[in-house]
């Protein structure tokens, strides 16, 4: 199914990394074609992803939260033209890391900085 993606625009917001797996950042929409109309699209979790079908044969991508879901995309037969994992997560290059002994928190410089994640000891 990896084969329907082949014509996915290359940009910093979606990238195909292992059959199967998209990356796509929050808060960056990305637009997927493909090689055949789509029919229905399901998004598995539509807290973490969003589809939005912007004709036959595009469909646009965006990431809302953190974490994993799937996408699956039927062609009017009920075919699956992609059934793809997708990873929401920031990206890295706006991203400050300060490490204080056994504590460790992550900055989103985006574009203010506001705090991510936080692991280790709390107060």
């Amino acid at each position: 199914m990896f084969v329907a993606l082949a014509m996915l625009l290359p940009a910093p917001a979606v990238q195909a990394e292992d059959e199967g797996i998209l990356r796509v950042y929050m808060n960056s929409a990305r637009v997927l074609k493909l090689d055949r109309p789509v029919s229905k699209v399901i998004v598995g979790n539509s807290e973490v992803a969003d589809a939005t079908v912007a004709d036959a044969r595009t469909i646009v991508l965006t990431g809302r939260s953190y974490g994993t879901t799937n996408l699956v995309l039927l062609d009017a037969d009920g075919n699956a033209i992609v059934d793809e994992r997708i990873l929401v997560s920031i990206d890295e290059s706006s991203t400050v890391r300060v490490f204080k002994s056994t504590e460790r928190t992550v900055l989103s410089c985006t574009p203010n900085c506001e705090q991510h994640a936080q692991t280790g000891a709390t107060p």
